[in-house]
Formats: structure tokens, C-alpha cells, sequence
């Protein structure tokens, strides 16, 4: 076990609790990043959805086409 540990160190508040769990400076810091990935991830997936919809009726489609009908989907 490191030293400190067990003398209440890096409990964070009252108990172990904080009443804020964004407060402070780096809370807020932390809370925009947090936004800011969320918001990326929001953007990519509005830019990825009609690729991802044209692949798969694209697969679908050939799914169809093909001599067996029973299989579908099978790679190559």
C-alpha cells in the first residue's frame, strides 16, 4: 500500500462524498471536455449514418440477387 493511504488522504469530502461532483475549476474543465467528446461523437455519427444505411442496402441488395436466396449475408 503507497504511504498516505488508510490517514483519510484523497477521500474527497465528507464521508468520501462530494457534494458536487463537478465543482471546482477542474470539474467545469472536466464537464466541457466530457460535452465536447459527446458532441463529436453526435457529428460523426450524423456524418456515418447515410455510409452505414447505403451499405447495408447495398448487402441486402445482394443478398437478393444471388442464387441462393436461403443464405444470406454470407462473406464473398
Amino acid at each position: 500500500m503507497p504511504r498516505g493511504m488508510g490517514r483519510g488522504y484523497g477521500r474527497g469530502g465528507y464521508y468520501g462524498r462530494r457534494a458536487y461532483p463537478f465543482g471546482g475549476f477542474y470539474g467545469i474543465l472536466d464537464l466541457l471536455i466530457l460535452l465536447g467528446i459527446l458532441y463529436f461523437l453526435f457529428k460523426l455519427f450524423l456524418v456515418a449514418l447515410p455510409y452505414a444505411l447505403g451499405l447495408v442496402i447495398l448487402l441486402v441488395l445482394r443478398a437478393f440477387l444471388r442464387s441462393n436466396p436461403g443464405i444470406w449475408f454470407e462473406p464473398f
